[in-house]
């Protein structure tokens, strides 16, 4: 039997599930909110955080990136552990350490400290996602139910990433920047109260098998990449990036080849023979690069240009999320009646536009039309999402559920990691190139404000009124001029996803029988 006919066999003996079912995804709707709204909140802190911490350039980004780098190397791991030993205790063992390690990180005295918790979060974070995604998997074996609990899971990402500026934002104004992350507590003990009641356990009945040298190979394959892209951000370029990308790339291919030559391997590399499978991933992958790089450079502009309080700014891009929530949604429908290669191309159509309206809304500081950009990008993304994840799942059969989970969750971080390193990277880039010091900066002062665009307020706020607002105007200058440069390469991405989709995700509105 081929892999697709074990799909289609399953999909096709699915029952409808009743109101426990429905009851078990809103308890696990309450780690998927809280890690996009964790996500969100982190982007408003960080001015805040840099002001406190005082950290460099390339701490600021390892503050951010630390949680989704060992997050992505580990998602594949903990989903295999997840099919061997249960799902639902992963789950409950990475809510235990998410919420321990957040009130570490809500009290740390030091941009490393902060770092080192990210990290810690990012441990326990990889036992949380996968488990949410394979227990829908398990969970909704009919495939119309579903898609719509993969449309809510996708929403719910959305509403925590609506809900985390503002609640964060109420958060700023009245207490220190770590109460951010002590709303984990809050949200996590419920799930640790209900899922043992509501939530069914499940596991792969073969699962593959615990091997320590692939945990290694994935994490080495993960973290060199991503680092060479922090040191050209930083420092340009030079042989250190490139030896890391070589080292990067070679671990993973003999991360591959292991589990090909395995007959039982941690990652079933047979999920990616199907094109439908390996296109919804790029198209998850590149779609939440968009998000977040947008997400990086829209929260300091609000705040640290336009001027808007963490609040404020928060509920300036709430017209955005629930345009992400709402055509995560309304895809459903549409989604049955028509294909993906269409739908998904259609929707990533308002992203691109979205992109190419940023430079005029900062140039011109018309705070309308940013928020109509967000607006638009929401739409896309949101639609994207759903129909990926619902794809992603349904192209692999519900014993490697927790696999294919981890695959998702991993293009899901990894993307994150990506949005940040790449576009953040090259915002920094041109931000510190593109600034030009007015007269009276310089010393410590100057290398400050030249290091970030915080860095250069910060330093502001204490020189003479003159030298201050100049200052100010050179920062503000370079880094829109920055973000324009971005948001072009942000639009590139996204049409490239938009094509992807258009060439790989298939005619056909559900997994067809190969004979």
């Amino acid at each position: 039997m081929t892999l697709t006919e074990e799909i289609s066999i399953a999909d096709a003996q699915g029952s409808r599930v009743g109101w426990r079912g429905w009851a078990a995804l809103i308890v696990l709707m309450l780690p998927v909110l809280l890690v996009s709204v964790d996500n969100t909140v982190l982007s408003f802190a960080l001015p805040d955080i840099a002001l406190d911490l005082t950290p460099t350039s390339a701490q600021q980004l390892w503050i951010i990136d630390a949680y989704p780098l060992v997050l992505a190397g580990l998602l594949v791991t903990m989903g295999t552990l997840g099919d061997r030993f249960g799902r639902r205790r992963m789950l409950l063992i990475g809510a235990t350490g998410f919420a321990t390690v957040s009130v570490l990180a809500a009290f740390a005295p030091s941009a490393e400290w902060l770092i080192a918790a990210r990290a810690g979060m990012g441990v326990f974070g990889a036992m949380l996602m996968p488990s949410t995604l394979s227990l829908l998997r398990s969970i909704f074996t009919d495939r119309d139910q579903r898609r719509l609990a993969i449309a809510v899971w996708a929403a719910m990402f959305s509403a925590g990433a609506a809900l985390g500026p503002i609640v964060g934002g109420i958060l700023l104004e009245h207490f220190a920047w770590g109460s951010v992350f002590l709303m984990s507590v809050p949200v996590l003990v419920p799930l640790l109260i209900l899922a043992p009641l509501l939530v069914p356990e499940s596991r792969d009945p073969h699962p593959g098998a615990i091997d320590p040298v692939s945990i290694v190979l994935s994490m080495a394959t993960m973290v060199p990449v991503v680092y060479a892209i922090k040191e050209v951000a930083v420092h340009g370029f030079g042989w250190l990036p490139i030896v890391l990308t070589v080292a990067g790339i070679a671990f993973g291919t003999i991360f591959v080849r292991r589990q090909l030559a395995s007959n039982r391997p941690m990652l079933d590399m047979r999920l990616f023979a199907r094109g439908t499978f390996s296109g919804a991933l790029l198209v998850n992958l590149l779609s939440v690069i968009a998000l977040v790089g947008f997400l990086y450079f829209v929260a300091q502009h609000l705040q640290l240009i336009v001027g808007l309080s963490p609040m404020n700014a928060g509920f300036a891009l709430v017209p955005g999320m629930l345009a992400m929530i709402v055509s995560g949604l309304l895809v459903v429908p549409i989604s049955r009646r028509v294909s993906a290669r269409i739908v998904v191309p259609v929707a990533l159509s308002f992203s691109v536009a979205a992109y190419l309206l940023v430079p005029g809304a900062v140039g011109d500081g018309a705070l309308p039309l940013l928020v109509a950009a967000f607006t638009l990008l929401g739409l896309g993304i949101g639609a994207a999402e759903t129909v990926s994840n619902d794809l992603i799942l349904a192209s692999a059969p519900p014993a490697k559920a927790g696999a294919a989970s981890a695959v998702s969750e991993t293009a899901y971080e990894l993307g994150a990691v990506l949005g940040t390193a790449v576009l953040g990277g090259i915002l920094t880039a041109a931000y510190r190139s593109g600034i030009v010091m007015p007269s009276g900066v310089s010393g410590d002062a100057a290398a400050a404000a030249r290091e970030t665009l915080a860095g250069a307020m910060s330093v502001a706020d204490g020189l003479e009124p003159a030298a201050a607002e100049a200052l100010r105007t050179a920062a503000a200058h370079a880094f829109d001029a920055g973000v324009g440069i971005t948001a072009v390469i942000g639009a590139i991405l996204v049409a490239i996803a938009a094509v992807i989709a258009a060439t790989t995700l298939g005619g056909s509105r559900t997994v067809a029988v190969e004979h």
